[in-house]
């Protein structure tokens, strides 16, 4: 999801489950789900009806006697929880507010079950708000598979929250969430947490779905359309108008290995392509209108730039298509496709457009639970879309790209009501709280593991880490276990530190003394939180010197990441110790400045002591009337 950055269950009972890493030996496994879907789409009432046929593999250890199904479309009723938590919350999302409570019965939104059979035979369900129940018939053993069959109608509610027809720029239909889901099965077991507005989590699998559907419209989603001789629409010839027939339309889509499927359609579409250079094709379907026409035209050339820099700099998009689609309500990622509002300017256009493309590294292909790690997805989305980013508009510039998360995180640090990052998605205190976590303190996390093993090593991880997990679902401890590896170091502390509490940096120094050739400089923690430092020292002559104190506990020392500048390796710092005195071999008088991090990746929440200019420092001491 895109936000722009500008701008407790108990603690201690969220970190054993929210740390704990599944054992990613040989016993690792993960579910599989086979979807084939057929729906038949009735325009005049926004209403449809479906058939659902899943074959389901439990690669799991356990037998299941139960399963469950998200019905997302049960939330857009009034009473539910999600109308319920928007109302209560102290800063309801602007878009939800109370208009669920104000839906009338032909507006809301609603997935029934007409039938539902496990292998031929009828099973016994219930269903509780936005999750679906099922009582097996017989349990599905460990390595087996079982087939379920469902017939089910749904009436599509009126555009509040991703879902929904009839969106605020007029797109008829922005199909999110819009089918029984199956519930992820790992080593945590079911995932059904109701539907309240937060994140999704699901299978890995291959879908096969064919949307019946009035012929004047155009659609555009997930996977790649099976029979577009017979569709037309421009998916044969971009640009093409749309074919007139007198009978409904049936679209055919296939999506390997994802774990999602998403669609769009309105009669207004304007469908252009763009190609990546040894990359994916990339799909633009948006309603043209003389202000966004502009836009929406040199959008192509930003894209194509941003997917070969984040493919080559991250990991390769795995997929030979994308599609960036007008809808929902302002930016969501889906795999494969997103939906974003499309009457933007054009930096706001592209800066969605890119944010919600590097979601499906981050969502898409790794696929990181959203609900127990948001950070880990929005947050590591933010950084590498402010990457991107600058990439594209400022490429010559030194200035710190993600000065936006910093301002964010260092916000809600100083406001007393920040939350820890193992804080579950749907039960963070406020959206505030969500959103500058989630997004900001998500980024600031990895610009400042740049800095404790070196941004060349760093960026080495991070393609490993997209290798290493790509789908699989990997846990906070997989993502810090790769760094460790590609980086030596320990970093196991970072993690608990940054992650699982508030503690916060703060770094001061004390004091500086002269003894002829030799300075003596102390530095103190003052924060709850450990952290190596760099400690860079300019000479009155201009040269320069780092000095470079890693933590004992991190077992290991970063690279030397500025060759310009000679660095001076110290001791570690015990992180017991409060303070720490290194010796420069250089008299005060030849030192013009010292700082703590001027790379500003330390997230220090008060820099006003990390740095100290000698001269106006002697002078002052010399005459304290100055």
């Amino acid at each position: 999801m895109y936000i722009y950055k500008r701008l407790i269950l108990s603690y201690l009972l969220l970190i054993p489950v929210l740390g704990m890493a599944q054992p990613k030996s040989q016993s690792y496994w993960q579910q599989r789900a086979e979807y084939t879907m057929e729906i038949d789409m009735d325009v005049k009432t926004h209403r449809f009806n479906g058939k659902q046929k899943l074959v389901y593999y439990n690669n799991s250890p356990d037998t299941l006697n139960k399963a469950y199904y998200h019905l997302y479309f049960n939330a857009f009723q009034p009473g539910s929880m999600m109308d319920v938590r928007s109302l209560n919350i102290e800063d309801p999302d602007s878009r939800v507010g109370s208009r669920i409570s104000q839906l009338k019965d032909e507006e809301i939104g609603y997935q029934h079950i007409k039938s539902l059979k496990q292998d031929g035979k009828t099973v016994t369900y219930k269903v509780e708000g936005t999750i679906l129940e099922v009582r097996l018939n017989k349990p599905i053993l460990p390595g087996s598979k079982t087939t379920f069959e469902m017939e089910f109608e749904a009436q599509v509610p009126l555009q509040i929250r991703r879902s929904g027809r009839n969106s605020a720029e007029g797109i008829a239909y922005s199909m999110t969430q819009w089918y029984p889901k199956l519930s992820e099965y790992d080593y945590l077991g079911w995932h059904t947490n109701p539907y309240v507005g937060r994140e999704f989590h699901g299978v890995w699998g291959d879908f096969d779905v064919k949307i019946t559907i009035d012929p004047s419209y155009t659609v555009g989603g997930t996977g790649y359309l099976q029979n577009p001789d017979k569709i037309g629409h421009g998916y044969q010839k971009a640009g093409a108008e749309v074919k007139q027939a007198d009978k409904p339309l049936t679209w055919h889509f296939k999506a390997p290995n994802v774990h999602d499927f998403a669609w769009a359609a309105d009669p207004d579409y304007k469908h252009t392509t763009a190609q990546v250079p040894n990359g994916p094709t990339l799909h633009f379907i948006y309603q043209e209108t003389e202000e966004n026409k502009e836009n929406w035209e040199k959008l192509p050339e930003f894209m194509v730039k941003a997917m070969q820099f984040m493919s080559e700099n991250f990991g390769k998009y795995p997929y030979d298509q994308y599609s960036f689609i007008q809808g929902g309500d302002g930016g969501m990622e889906y795999p494969m496709a997103t939906l974003i509002t499309g009457n933007r300017n054009l930096n706001s256009l592209i800066g969605v457009s890119v944010h919600e493309m590097v979601h499906s590294w981050y969502q898409g292909v790794l696929a990181t639970n959203e609900s127990l790690y948001p950070w880990m997805d929005e947050g590591f989305t933010s950084y590498a879309s402010d990457v991107i980013m600058k990439h594209l508009f400022d490429p010559e510039s030194d200035r710190n790209a993600h000065e936006g998360s910093y301002r964010g995180y260092f916000f809600m640090a100083s406001s007393g009501k920040e939350e820890p990052l193992t804080t579950h998605a749907d039960q963070y205190h406020t959206n505030r709280s969500y959103g500058i976590n989630s997004y900001s303190k998500g980024a600031v996390f990895l610009h400042q593991l740049s800095y404790i093993i070196g941004h060349e090593t760093f960026m080495k991880g991070m393609k490993n880490y997209f290798n290493t997990w790509k789908f699989k679902h990997p846990t906070s401890i997989d993502f810090i276990r790769v760094m460790e590896k590609t980086s030596g170091i320990q970093l196991d502390w970072y993690l608990e530190k940054f992650v699982y509490t508030t503690d916060q940096i703060d770094y001061g120094i004390r004091t500086v003394v002269g003894d002829g050739d030799a300075t003596y400089v102390t530095l103190e923690r003052i924060g709850e939180m450990m952290m190596p430092v760099d400690l860079y020292v300019e000479y009155e002559d201009g040269s320069k010197e780092i000095y470079y104190i890693p933590l004992r506990i991190m077992r290991g020392a970063k690279e030397v990441e500025n060759t310009q500048i000679q660095r001076m390796n110290k001791e570690a710092w015990p992180w017991t110790y409060p303070t720490y005195t290194l010796k420069i071999n250089n008299a005060a008088s030849k030192i013009k400045n010292i700082e703590i991090d001027p790379t500003d990746r330390m997230a220090d929440i008060d820099r006003s002591n990390n740095s100290m200019d000698l001269k106006s420092a002697m002078k002052a001491f010399e005459d304290p009337t100055k």
